[in-house]
Parts: C-alpha cells; sequence; structure tokens
C-alpha cells in the first residue's frame, strides 16, 4: 500500500471515529435537552396543582371536587390533565375519559408519595406520550394524583430533523476531511516522488539531477541535502578524473626521464664520464620523486580503507624541526629562500609517531618552498601553550585563493591543476594530524603568504 493510500485512510479512520463520537454525543444531548425540558414543564406544572389543591382544597372531598379542579388545572397547560383517586381510578379528564384504572409506573410512583414519570404509547391513539403523577396530599394523607400527558409527536419528529441535520453535517465534514487529506497527501507523496526519482537517477551515476524544493519542511530540507550530496559527488567525481589524469600525467614524466637517460646511458655505454654522472643523478632524483608519488598513494589508500596506523613513541620535537630544517636547508638555498627554524626553550617531549611527523613537517615545507619566490622567506615555529603544542609553518609565498583555502583539505584538490603534485599531500597530512587527536589549520592572503597551524596534544 502507498504512502498516500495509508495517509488518506489513517486521516479518515480518526475522522470517521472523531466524527462518530461527536454524533452519538450530539444527539444523546439534543434528546436529552427536548425530552428533559418537556418533563420538567409538566412536572412544575404538576407541583403547582398539587400545591394548590393542599393550600385550598385540602379539607374538601377529591371525588366531589374533581371537575372543578380539573378546570382549573386545566385552565392553564396545553397537556391532557388526569385527576386519580388514591386507588388508580380515574376521576377526571380533559379528554372526557373517565373510570379507568390507571397504573402506569408514574401513577404507582405518585400513590406512594414520590412524583413519577412515564413514557409509553397512547392506549386510544398509539402516538407517543409523555406523562408526569405527582401526590395530592391533605393533612399528609395522600388521596390522589393528578397527572399531566403531552404528545411527543412534534418533539420527536423535531429531535429526527435535528438528528438527520447533524448526520448530513457530519458526513459533509467526512467528504471535506477526506478531499483535503487527499491534497495533503498528495502534496507529501508528491514530494517523496522527487526525491525517490532524484536517488533511482543517483543510483545510475547521474549525479547532475537535482530535486526541486517544493516546501520549506522536512522534505525540502531533504531535497537541499540530497542536493548537496549530488553537487558533492559530482565534485569528488571531477577531482577523481583530474587526480587520475593528473597522476598519470605525474607518473610518466619520471618514467620518461628515467627511460630517456637509461637510452642516452646505453648509448654512450660510459665513455662520457660526466654525462654518466648527470644521467645517474636525474635517474636517482626522478626515482625518489616516483617512489614519493607511490607512497603518497599508497597511504591515500590506507586512509580510505581505514587501514593506516599510527605508532606512538617518545619524541623529541626540538630534535626533530631542527634536523628537518638541516635536511631541507640546501633545497632552500638553491632556490635563494631563508628557511628558519624558531623553536621556543622548554619544549615537551610527546607521544607521537615521529616518521608520520616527519612525513607531515616536510610535506608543508615542500609546499611552501613551491611557492616562494627566490628571497623570500619560510619559518617553522613551535611552542607550548597548556594542554597542546602548536607548530607553524609560515611563508610569504603566493597564498591561496580564498575560494581554493576551504577546499584544500580534499582529497585530489589542486589549487592549480597544472601545478605538481598528486593534490594528496594536505589531505593525508590533515588525516595523520586526526589519528594524533591533534588539529590542522590553514590561513593565507593571496600575494602575502600562507601559515599552517598544527595542534598536537602534550
Amino acid at each position: 500500500m502507498g504512502i498516500q493510500k495509508r495517509l488518506v485512510g489513517s486521516y479518515l479512520v480518526v475522522i470517521c471515529l472523531t466524527v462518530l463520537i461527536l454524533e452519538i454525543f450530539l444527539n444523546v444531548s439534543v434528546r436529552y435537552y427536548y425530552f428533559h425540558n418537556i418533563e420538567r414543564i409538566l412536572m412544575n406544572q404538576a407541583e403547582l396543582s398539587a400545591s394548590f389543591f393542599q393550600q385550598y382544597f385540602a379539607e374538601e372531598d377529591l371525588e366531589k371536587e374533581s371537575e372543578r379542579l380539573l378546570k382549573g388545572f386545566a385552565n392553564h397547560s396545553d397537556a391532557q390533565v388526569q385527576i386519580i383517586s388514591s386507588s388508580g381510578r380515574l376521576l377526571q379528564d380533559s379528554n372526557g375519559l373517565q373510570g379507568d384504572k390507571v397504573m402506569t409506573a408514574d401513577v404507582q410512583s405518585a400513590i406512594h408519595g414520590q412524583p413519577g414519570t412515564w413514557r409509553g404509547k397512547d392506549p386510544v391513539t398509539g402516538e407517543a406520550i409523555l406523562a408526569v403523577a405527582y401526590p395530592l396530599q391533605a393533612n399528609e394523607v395522600i388521596v390522589g394524583e393528578v397527572r399531566f400527558i403531552t404528545s411527543l409527536t412534534e418533539t420527536i419528529h423535531t429531535v429526527n430533523q435535528i438528528t438527520i441535520l447533524l448526520i448530513g453535517v457530519g458526513l459533509l465534514v467526512i467528504v471535506i476531511v477526506t478531499i483535503l487529506g487527499l491534497l495533503l497527501s498528495w502534496t507529501i507523496t508528491r514530494s517523496i516522488k522527487d526525491l525517490k526519482q532524484a536517488a533511482d537517477k543517483m543510483t545510475e551515476g547521474d549525479f547532475s539531477i537535482r530535486v526541486h524544493k517544493r516546501y520549506q519542511d522536512e522534505l525540502g530540507s531533504l531535497a537541499d541535502t540530497l542536493n548537496m550530496m549530488a553537487r558533492r559527488i559530482s565534485k569528488s567525481e571531477q577531482l577523481k578524473n583530474d587526480f587520475i589524469s593528473s597522476v598519470s600525467h605525474e607518473l610518466r614524466t619520471p618514467l620518461t626521464s628515467i627511460k630517456g637517460w637509461a637510452i642516452t646511458l646505453k648509448a654512450n655505454a660510459g665513455e662520457n664520464r660526466p654525462l654518466l654522472q648527470d644521467g645517474l643523478e636525474i635517474i636517482e632524483s626522478e626515482s625518489d620523486r616516483l617512489t614519493h608519488m607511490v607512497d603518497e598513494l599508497l597511504d591515500f589508500s590506507k586512509l580510505d580503507n581505514g587501514r593506516i596506523a599510527i605508532h606512538p613513541a617518545p619524541v623529541d620535537l626540538t630534535e626533530l624541526l631542527q634536523h628537518i630544517g638541516r635536511q631541507l636547508a640546501p633545497r632552500a638555498a638553491r632556490q635563494g629562500i631563508s628557511l628558519e627554524v624558531s623553536v621556543k626553550e622548554g619544549l615537551p617531549v610527546i607521544q607521537a609517531d615521529e616518521n608520520r611527523l616527519k612525513q607531515i613537517m616536510i610535506n608543508l615545507i615542500d609546499n611552501s618552498l613551491k611557492f616562494t619566490p627566490p628571497s623570500g622567506h619560510i619559518l617553522i615555529e613551535a611552542h607550548t601553550v597548556p594542554g597542546k603544542v602548536l607548530i607553524t609553518v609560515e611563508d610569504n609565498g603566493s597564498g591561496i585563493a580564498e575560494a581554493d583555502l576551504e577546499n584544500v583539505l580534499h582529497k585530489f584538490y589542486k589549487g592549480d591543476p597544472n601545478a605538481s603534485g598528486s593534490g594528496l599531500g594536505l589531505s593525508i597530512s590533515d588525516q595523520i594530524i586526526k589519528l594524533h587527536h591533534g588539529v590542522l589549520g590553514i590561513d593565507s592572503v593571496p600575494g602575502e603568504g600562507t601559515r599552517v597551524q598544527i595542534e598536537l596534544p602534550v
């Protein structure tokens, strides 16, 4: 069963139950109001008649004065009035009946001194009637009863009309709610169908599809989320394709160089010693570059599959940073860049994976060397704050554009597609820092430089 049918069915069941309960309550209330109102009026008239008898006719014989009493009682009421003896014999009737025994529930109740009511059918006409009987007392002795009778035909007709009207209104409410339920469920299921169709397209690999956001509600938020996911997947797909193209080019370059020099040296057969030395140096350098790229790809694969592990051990940060500074100083000098290492005294020994930290620092400094012009400056600094060690690599190079800054830690991302490298270095560094329970942050101003800060727990 579809969502629309379930929604409409649920609405219909709830509304039908609600309308049914209201119909029963209103019909019972209407019937009670009309019948109780008539009963109350008759009872008031009977009580007034009994009070009048007790005040003015208590000393008189009821049977002899019954005709006179009947005229007085019937004169002020539209109901049929009866005067009944204490034995239940009908003495007088405003409709002319006489002599019959009356032993209905209301009369029996009045004979025993309590007002009584009775609903039934008129023995002559067969119509529904309501009767009220009240005891007539003289000197605290019950000498008879006064009885008021009225037809319920008009009242029942009125009550039935109201009942039909209420049923009609209830059915109209059900129809209206059913139509509104269909419209409401349609607005919901329409959005759900849009989401399903878009999800189906995405499962087929079409991430260009976008869901139309119809309403500002939970389904609208889900549409936004699905569209954002599609955009990110599309971007990731594009970055992956660019990465494959870039890596293919990056791998081909050193391989081409190695192969070219291998052919040259083979043809030379060792006759030209300087040429042999240059060729071997280039082959070694290109092999190192190739190894570095393969290592990055292996690290990325391990990170992506959650298989990379760190091996914490005591690390002297002062010694590590100074060693890295000495290692990269010759390259900086060749490029005419000043490389400075500034470490505060008392830097603590921390628990970390020294090889991974070295990999990160070399990657960060390598990026600074790539994008810092000759006569530029790179500063490696480290100091402590409560509970943390802060390591920064700051340069005055070309900087990173604001549009690229929020993406530089994403895998495959390269601000300049033509730049060398795989685009994985910063992403891998960020993940390794997270494995150390630290944070890597980047601030940059285009044309002024970049500052990378690492926070590591002590």
